[in-house]
């Protein structure tokens, strides 16, 4: 399904009867990265999950976005859809996001599940600084010495080369996921009124467990689960055990 918001064409699925839940995915994914925890879910709840703008068959964005941009729309579309009071599930940027909307609007936000959750700014040692000015200098080479030939196949080589998988693969939303990545929303965290539970994964190399404790001592009404042999996507890598601790955080929800 189809909704416009903002001009851009964002694409959502929605299903069950009951309370509303929100299911908002990680960067580089779509409604389909969540499929297995939306058809576990609307057995016995609504539930709603949307396509980002600029993933999945959502438009992208006309701008430079960031997290505020991306909750901005996310509570336009809430508010589209009729929805008084949400449940939201956030995997890595989709937890981003949900960390704006529960600080913004408590009185929509009551829980909140975030899972292997971006939104801080992660410890850097030296040689990511040194691996960053590398690539800085790399890069002007790369737009100013090689003239001979076609700038634009230029870069996109030089992305591919030699930027992260996350960068390569983002195309014309590497601005944006330049913006994102550096947007530190631990100040948001200490005044977060829902009820959350924190997820992840003991391997996450992504968003490291240090940071889902973080997020749990900011967080006043706030627990954390580590899933043993999971990575960043816990709920897929441990899904029988993720979807029975989501169910028991949930059972007074129903």
């Amino acid at each position: 399904m189809k909704v416009t918001i903002e001009g851009l064409n964002i694409n959502y699925t929605c299903e069950g009867q009951g309370k509303n839940i929100l299911l908002l995915h990680g960067w580089g994914g779509s409604i389909e990265s969540f499929l297995p925890v939306f058809n576990h879910l609307k057995k016995r709840f609504k539930v709603y999950s949307i396509d980002f703008p600029g993933f999945g068959k959502s438009d992208p964005p006309r701008e430079v976005w960031g997290v505020f941009d991306y909750a901005r729309l996310t509570k336009k579309f809430i508010d589209k859809m009729g929805i008084e009071e949400v449940i939201l599930i956030g995997h890595s940027f989709g937890g981003r996001v949900s960390i704006v909307l529960a600080n913004k609007y408590p009185e929509l936000i009551k829980k909140m599940i975030l899972v292997d959750s971006a939104g801080l700014i992660p410890k850097r040692p030296l040689k990511y600084y040194i691996k960053v000015y590398s690539f800085k200098l790399l890069k002007f080479l790369y737009r100013t010495i090689f003239f001979w030939d076609d700038k634009e196949k230029r870069m996109e080589k030089f992305y591919k080369k030699f930027g992260s998988k996350d960068y390569r693969e983002a195309g014309n939303m590497r601005k944006i996921l330049v913006k994102v990545v550096n947007e530190n929303l631990k100040p948001l965290l200490k005044d977060i009124k829902a009820s959350t539970l924190l997820i992840w994964g003991e391997n996450d190399e992504a968003t490291p467990v240090y940071m889902g404790k973080i997020m749990e001592k900011e967080i006043e009404d706030s627990g954390l689960v580590v899933l043993e042999n999971a990575g960043h996507f816990s709920y897929l890598d441990q899904f029988n055990r993720f979807v029975l601790i989501v169910d028991k955080f949930l059972e007074e929800s129903e």
